[in-house]
């Protein structure tokens, strides 16, 4: 039976008047170990249910500091409902976690299989984490510690360009961007029923990242600060310019763009303070733009 157009629109505003979706900053760091920003790590959490975008080291801890289980608000990143990750590329400062990311969510009680997204490369990494750990994985499986038998399990799923995934709760839509040489960096575009979120991996200046993020409610987006890099030497800065954003590139993008939030993440400034870095988008941009910490949550 065919339902009348009416009263189909009033399901869909019903149901997107329920919904809710939640960014959790797990991660805002860089490869250099600053004791208080964790590897990079995102969390789109919707209607109850956590998508990570990679996965620093500190990735669990962090979770478990908002999850309910430990007295934070989110019951989505209770450790054992972790199951599901998208990687944007292969650099070990967004990729270390993984091992921590899947035994200890299966040890704390998840029963299925990790779905893991990422790019060429990633089926590889998930056979290897499996293969240096199997030791654990047998005395769990078979010694006297109880595990459910296929949450040690890794459904890697090796990405291109287009929709990756899709769910109830969310679309996830790939794009590949320019971080340096290497051939398949992706940033990520999530289309929940309330939200659209657009996470950057490493990236250097590219339209078509600019044409994604284009009315987005969230653009996070990684940063490296220019008068961190005009301390560099000429080797450095090439490196740099060819791999992230700069401040000032960033402003123009966002100018453009115009997201309603533009979050700051992955920032570097060899040696300055933090807010640096936004002092200089906030110079060439006068749009929402916060400087993001681990923990901070965005609706």
């Amino acid at each position: 039976m065919r339902l009348p157009a009416l009263f189909v629109l009033l399901i869909l505003i019903s149901a997107n008047s329920l919904a809710r979706t939640q960014v959790v900053m797990l991660g805002t760091g860089t490869p250099i170990p600053t004791p208080n920003r964790s590897g990079p790590a995102t969390a789109i959490v919707v209607n109850g249910k956590a998508y990570i975008v990679d996965f620093g080291p500190g990735v669990v801890r962090r979770a478990a500091e908002v999850s309910k289980e430990y007295g934070g608000p989110i019951n989505a990143l209770n450790v054992d409902q972790l199951g599901i990750a998208f990687l944007t590329h292969l650099h070990h400062d967004h990729s270390a976690g993984l091992p921590d990311l899947v035994y200890t969510s299966w040890t704390h009680g998840r029963e299925n299989a990790f779905e893991l997204f990422g790019p060429p490369g990633t089926a590889a990494m998930a056979s290897n984490v499996a293969e240096a750990w199997q030791e654990d994985n047998r005395y769990r499986l078979y010694g006297l510690e109880p595990a459910t038998p296929s949450g040690w399990k890794i459904n890697a799923h090796e990405i291109e360009e287009g929709v990756v995934y899709r769910d109830e709760r969310v679309t996830v839509e790939a794009f590949k961007v320019k971080h340096g040489t290497w051939p398949n960096a992706f940033a990520y575009k999530f289309t929940t029923p309330d939200k659209v979120i657009v996470i950057s991996g490493d990236a250097a200046y590219d339209p078509k990242l600019e044409a994604m993020a284009t009315g987005a409610d969230l653009l996070i987006h990684e940063v490296v600060s220019e008068a961190a890099l005009s301390q560099r030497s000429e080797f450095w800065q090439n490196y740099h310019r060819s791999n992230h954003t700069t401040s000032y590139e960033l402003a123009a993008l966002a100018s453009r763009a115009k997201p309603k939030q533009l979050i700051l993440y992955h920032v570097l400034v060899f040696g300055l303070e933090d807010e640096t870095v936004l002092r200089e988008v906030q110079s060439r941009y006068d749009g929402t733009v916060i400087l993001a910490e681990d923990l901070d949550i965005y609706e």
